[in-house]
């Protein structure tokens, strides 16, 4: 599992952000920049949509003020529904990041399987990214909402 201190993976992985989506290596993604990375199980589920994203979006303008570049949302869905959920959610300042394969949660070592929900999906973390290297990781425990949500974040910057 990734570690503080570790870089992020040289993985490809869809960003959709100001409506446009793109191929781009998360490394990249990340690269010159400070991050806030997010991830949750499903698009369109209920506590991912009725609370994890939700706080970030209405809490966007405070992390941008604390210094932070990027606002990211993983979650193993393709780009089309990632897109789609950011537009139903309001989250023009975020950027979604659609693990379609779960390539990258899975070289993170943060993967889990919800057997008949899906599949592998990710695990509910948030970390702190600076020029591609994880500063802070947040793991929650399964069945948990707590350590990742955008309040517990804006603490530690």
């Amino acid at each position: 599992m990734i570690q503080v201190g570790d870089k992020i993976p040289a993985i490809s992985v869809s960003a959709v952000a100001g409506g446009e989506t793109s191929a781009v290596s998360a490394d990249q993604l990340f690269a010159g920049k400070k991050v806030v990375l997010f991830a949750l199980p499903g698009a369109f589920t209920p506590t991912c949509s009725a609370s994890h994203l939700p706080g970030y979006v209405v809490k966007a303008d405070e992390f941008f003020d604390k210094g932070v570049d990027l606002i990211a949302c993983l979650s193993v869905n393709d780009a089309f529904v990632m897109k789609a959920w950011a537009e139903a959610q309001n989250a023009e300042k975020i950027t979604m990041v659609a693990d379609g394969g779960a390539d990258l949660t899975n070289a993170l070592g943060l993967e889990m399987d919800s057997g008949s929900f899906g599949g592998t999906r990710s695990r509910r973390y948030a970390m702190i990214i600076e020029d591609s290297v994880v500063t802070a990781l947040h793991l929650e425990e399964p069945k948990t909402f707590d350590v990742s949500s955008a309040e517990a974040m804006l603490e530690l910057l």
